[in-house]
């Protein structure tokens, strides 16, 4: 099963400093609920105020974004964290070309710091941890989904992480029991070749995919891909397996074409190879940061399967002996600066609220992802593979 953090950057690893970058160092205690969006690059115009020269903080990466110049505004930037110090070993499902810069500047940062990464698959990586047992040097799990996260902790391999970590984020995107916490957000969507559809073409319900005859040959997924998989499994636990077999058995039908990634997916429906498909959303801005206007947009279903949010996130590992300082590495992830990055370099869904994400995307709270699904039963990924292959998809 392949995750979501191969594509390959477009500029190279060595982190750039945005000249002129603005960083507010506001708190975020206690925080539950998502602010509503300006529709602007800008903060939530609270208290989050920026200064001129961006003494604060600044911003990480080359800027990627072709979409408009953004500033810092509200979060906790960096300097207003605890100073790290030590050797921290991070077991990171998150590719290297994505956040190795991110990685890189935090252990810049500080001068007697030093981040040792071991970049794998998550669940590879999870595997490697319950391996290991007392013994891993794992000190922070890095993962690309909630699913390999509840893995992790269903195996009684994470401990808790302190509150003043867990409430920069709603609870929504955390654990529950508090071992892990959402870093950055995708929402499942559906790319679509402008030259073929509108958007009002598109289905809002997932379910009616394989009924469409528009779709007839003309519409792409990639099932080995782990986001597609937690999408098949949060089909699974919200329509009952045999719909879900029913589904996957009439999208075959209608001639679904498999790809190995969900880039390629999207990639298709911009080069007109196929009309639509069904990807994270990150993907469509991906090829439209790599193309000068490419005939492709995004489109959202509503309170289902196919419009779940998943996160990336970070848990502190049981056999570590620093919790401590990696507690305090997970919650550099949820700096401001950080939550920058991750909406401008990765193109996700910033889960501080005061970070907004850009401008192109809705905000978190005007998405429809089904309710009453625990990111956590994602993990229960078993059967949906033998159902992928027992219905031939796999």
């Amino acid at each position: 099963m392949n995750d979501d953090d191969r594509e390959p950057r477009l500029h190279g690893r060595r982190r750039f400093l945005a000249a002129g970058a603005t960083v507010g160092a506001t708190g975020l205690a206690g925080c539950s609920s998502l602010l509503p969006s300006s529709g602007n690059d800008g903060g939530d115009g609270g208290s989050g105020n920026s200064t001129a020269n961006g003494t604060a903080g600044e911003q990480i990466g080359s800027g990627r974004s072709p979409f408009g110049d953004r500033t810092i505004e509200g979060g906790v930037s960096m300097n207003e964290m605890p100073d790290l110090e030590g050797e921290l070993t991070l077991y990171s499902g998150r590719g290297e070309p994505l956040v190795g810069t991110l990685v890189e500047f935090i252990e810049d940062l500080y001068p007697n710091f030093t981040v040792q990464p071991k970049y794998d698959s998550a669940m590879n990586l999870v595997n490697l941890i319950q391996t290991e047992g007392d013994n891993s040097p794992a000190d922070v799990f890095f993962s690309v989904n909630a699913g390999a996260l509840g893995q992790l902790k269903q195996a009684g391999r994470t401990t808790s992480l302190p509150d003043e970590v867990l409430e920069f984020v709603p609870e929504q995107f955390r654990d529950p029991d508090g071992n892990w916490v959402g870093t950055s957000g995708r929402a499942r969507s559906v790319p679509f070749n402008t030259n073929q559809f509108s958007k009002s073409e598109i289905p809002e319900d997932v379910m009616a995919f394989p009924e469409t005859e528009a779709f007839r040959d003309n519409l792409g997924w990639a099932p080995t891909y782990s986001s597609f998989q937690a999408f098949v499994t949060a089909m699974r636990i919200l329509e009952g397996e045999q719909a879900t077999r029913q589904w996957l058995q009439g999208m075959q039908d209608l001639g679904v074409q498999s790809y190995n990634d969900e880039f390629l997916v999207s990639q298709a429906v911009a080069d007109g190879e196929i009309g639509a498909g069904f990807a994270n959303h990150y993907y469509t801005l991906r090829v439209q940061a790599g193309r000068r206007n490419p005939p492709i947009d995004v489109a959202f279903t509503q309170n289902d399967a196919g419009a779940i949010f998943n996160v990336a996130g970070g848990a502190v590992v049981n056999s570590s002996d620093q919790t401590t300082l990696a507690a305090n590495f997970v919650r550099h992830l949820l700096s401001a600066e950080a939550q920058d990055y991750f909406a401008r370099e990765t193109f996700e869904y910033p889960l501080v609220p005061e970070i907004e994400p850009l401008a192109e995307l809705p905000n978190i709270d005007e998405l429809n992802p089904p309710e009453g699904l625990d990111l956590t039963q994602l993990s229960d990924l078993q059967g949906t593979v033998e159902l992928l292959r027992d219905v031939g998809v796999l």
